[in-house]
């Protein structure tokens, strides 16, 4: 698939935030949305490596406040409620029923709320890099991973006072924040670096190079990230687990990485005994990343599942 037979739409929201949407995939193949992790990351066109183009119809977007969509960076009306009605008002769009959600990162955390949400509305799940979104899921991150990567840590942490250092969310949150020239900025480039060199087994100097080269690049995954961290998604605690029962009949596949130190595989785990029908896989020689062992298990995963839909009449 190339960008040239990309369809591309803008769909205006509440609050002034304006959606930018790409339809790829075979028009009349299964429904399908991927979600992009964050958040604030913006939507990315590998994700679908991951599926067959000819079998799906499959919709990206750029979520709130992020990528092509507008204003960049926007906290405002910014909260997983927000998400799970623009969902809504994009398969309504497409004019699909129900539709095949596919998320990794923080693309889990938002499947995971919309089909408890809207169960009716979901074909079938495919999860990968679980993120719950819980204290424990946000202390690691900002916190626990100091135990594989001390050295990228105290970088990451020295850009705050250590008075602040026991609250990071809630330090770099202020900074984000910030109206003062270039604060904001200079935190962002912090926290993307630290994130950048924390997914993957080696540093990809080039990439990094990439992600850093603007701050219109890190700022927004900067900002919203660290929003939706400090109000753990704006969930209670526990509610994904807690409505696994909702979403229990829906079709799924978890796909997990053994090595992932952004989204570590206890998450993943917890959410796999919890919700023992939908298939389980962890992928040992990968990290946070798309390796060529993780991209295979997802394409394999998806297949299952949209041969299992497939298979299904529906009313």
């Amino acid at each position: 698939m190339t960008q040239a037979e990309c369809e591309t739409l803008r769909l205006s929201r509440d609050s002034g935030h304006e959606l930018h949407i790409e339809r790829h995939g075979r028009r009349g193949g299964v429904p399908t949305v991927i979600l992009h992790g964050g958040p604030g990351a913006g939507l990315v066109r590998s994700a679908l490596n991951t599926l067959d183009p000819e079998r799906h119809d499959v919709v990206l977007f750029d979520q709130r406040g992020c990528g092509k969509s507008t204003p960049l960076a926007s906290l405002e009306a910014n909260t997983t409620a927000h998400l799970i009605s623009d969902l809504e008002a994009i398969r309504e769009l497409m004019g699909f029923e129900r539709w095949f959600v596919i998320g990794g990162s923080w693309g889990s955390t938002l499947a995971l709320a919309y089909a408890q949400a809207c169960p009716e509305r979901v074909s079938a799940l495919r999860l990968h890099g679980i993120f719950l979104a819980g204290a424990q899921d946000v202390d690691w991150w900002f916190h626990g991973v100091r135990h594989v990567f001390p050295d990228h840590w105290e970088v990451f942490a020295g850009h705050v006072s250590p008075e602040e250092r026991d609250d990071l969310p809630a330090a770099y949150f202020r900074r984000l924040t910030s109206e003062e020239p270039g604060v904001a900025e200079r935190a962002a480039w912090h926290l993307r670096n630290f994130s950048a060199r924390t997914q993957t087994f080696e540093p990809d100097e080039a990439h990094i190079a990439n992600l850093l080269s603007s701050p219109e690049k890190y700022l927004p995954v900067a900002r919203l990230f660290t929003a939706y961290c400090l109000n753990r998604a704006f969930l209670p605690e526990g509610a994904l687990l807690a409505g696994v029962d909702r979403i229990r009949h829906i079709p799924a596949e978890i796909v997990q990485a053994r090595y992932d130190m952004t989204t570590p595989v206890r998450s993943a785990w917890e959410l796999h005994k919890a919700w023992p029908e939908a298939g389980f896989q962890i992928v040992t020689l990968s990290n946070h990343t798309s390796t060529p062992e993780m991209v295979a298990a997802l394409r394999d995963a998806t297949t299952r599942l949209a041969d299992q839909i497939s298979e299904v009449p529906h009313d």
